[in-house]
């Protein structure tokens, strides 16, 4: 594609970041077939193609966000199923990040959309405020037909009262700041009934409390610290770390997005700098996406550039690490079938593809792809509240493909997606760690119990 900005312009290196970006598209129309948008509303603006050509010419002409760019940019759930497609590599995300950034900087929304992002943006990053808000959630459920009738903000009202969970879990005593020992008992018997040296510690890492997740699901990580533990893992919970940046950093608030990610990359630098870290663990794919891209992030940041790459090189997805270490033998036997629903920040954003159904598979579980995996189920961050209708069309499109392959349960390997599908749909959905974790002498997934589903050995 050929562009034509100014030398002023490209001495903003975000712009010359976008220039190269937009001159690596051919045209060639390949991310069409395989963006979500377009394949419900059938519009070229609500496609890749038709939003580069949008944000060149915003970009390029120096021009504030129109409302038609605007709309069109926000119908965007960023689930990067275009870069996967691109035979180009044309690196979508970091446009569509720049362009939400003029927009926050240029665009003034209607106050009921700057009251709703406000919100958001005060509420989704701080697990305090969120459970508060929950609470407030269930309070006003009753009165959700009424709220659905508000003008231009009733709609994504009721959609973040639908999405609010029934039953609240309790606070996880265990989610604060500390270190889990590595148990190396299962390791060592697992080598003596193979006849292999006797192994120690195998490695030392944090990993990531995170925001939402530790409210809604804190059996995620509560499963993630055991498999880690019972693998010989070290587990530290840093102090002093926050929300990673991404609820913000997708809503265009580079500086709100910026500061609290600042905040998590220092008390992680202070774990690597002190008893060392062999990686950061993570086991929200969304969080995990923007934590690997810090390094981005903060490319022209002189007091973090260093910091912030240090993190991103040793960032890993949860299921990545373990296919990294192996998975010990499983101790229960399982005949449950598992529909793997790869979220789109796991497959697109990391790359991450045959790590997570390898490992389930390794822990005796059989294993289904679900059709059209590679469509979004709409959850995409704040997407479901911000664009519910598209994202509940997303959302029984993706419910019907799992529910035809007639699994015992989900497993995925973000919590947006758990939330997103569980909504939608009675199978039981589950963290893919869950699942690893029981095999492997954990207790059994909680939800399994609740759904009274069996497996082989009972």
């Amino acid at each position: 594609m050929q562009t034509s900005f100014t030398a002023t312009q490209l001495a903003d290196p975000a712009m010359a970041t976008s220039e190269k970006i937009l001159r690596t598209c051919v045209h060639c129309g390949f991310c069409t077939a395989t963006c979500p948008t377009y394949l419900l509303l059938g519009d070229e603006l609500d496609s890749p193609r038709g939003r580069i050509y949008l944000i060149k010419d915003m970009l390029e002409g120096g021009k504030p966000a129109t409302p038609e760019v605007v709309k069109h940019v926000d119908r965007c759930l960023s689930c990067l199923s275009c870069m996967t497609t691109c035979p180009s590599g044309v690196h979508y995300m970091h446009l569509v990040d720049h362009a939400r950034t003029h927009i926050e900087e240029t665009y003034r929304r209607p106050l009921s959309d700057r009251l709703l992002r406000s919100v958001l943006a005060f509420v989704l990053p701080y697990p305090n405020r969120f459970r508060l808000a929950l609470l407030g959630a269930k309070i006003g459920g009753p009165f959700r037909p009424l709220v659905a009738r508000l003008p231009r903000v009733g709609n994504r009202l009721a959609a973040m009262l639908d999405l609010a969970p029934a039953l609240l879990p309790n606070r996880n005593p265990s989610d604060r700041p500390g270190t889990f020992p590595a148990d190396t008992r299962a390791r060592e018997a697992s080598a003596l009934l193979q006849g292999e040296p006797m192994p120690g510690r195998a490695g030392r890492v944090a990993i990531l409390r995170g925001c939402a997740q530790s409210v809604l699901r804190p059996d995620f990580n509560e499963a993630a610290i055991r498999l880690l533990t019972r693998h010989g893992v070290e587990v530290v919970q840093a102090q002093g770390e926050g929300c990673c940046g991404a609820i913000t950093h997708h809503m265009g608030k580079a500086d709100t997005a910026h500061a609290t990610a600042r905040r998590t990359i220092d008390a992680w630098i202070a774990e690597m700098d002190g008893a060392g870290l062999d990686a950061i663990v993570v086991t929200a794919s969304g969080c995990g996406t923007t934590i690997k891209d810090y390094g981005f992030m903060f490319r022209d940041d002189p007091a973090y550039a260093a910091k912030a790459a240090r993190v991103s090189a040793i960032a890993k997805d949860v299921t990545e690490y373990m296919a990294g270490l192996g998975l010990m033998p499983p101790i229960v036997t399982s005949d449950l079938v598992v529909a793997y629903h790869s979220a789109c920040s796991m497959q697109h954003g990391q790359g991450i593809r045959t790590e997570p159904k390898s490992l389930l598979k390794t822990a005796g579980f059989t294993v289904k792809d679900v059709p059209e995996g590679h469509i979004c189920c709409g959850s995409a961050g704040t997407y479901n509240i911000l664009q519910p209708e598209i994202a509940g069309r997303l959302r029984d499109r993706k419910v019907a493909n799992i529910e035809r392959m007639r699994p015992d349960v989900i497993a995925t390997g973000n919590i947006g997606c758990a939330t997103q599908i569980g909504k939608g749909t009675a199978i039981p959905i589950v963290h893919t760690v869950e699942l690893l974790d029981w095999a492997t002498g954990g207790p059994k997934p909680a939800v399994l119990e609740e759904a009274h589903v069996l497996h082989a050995a009972e």
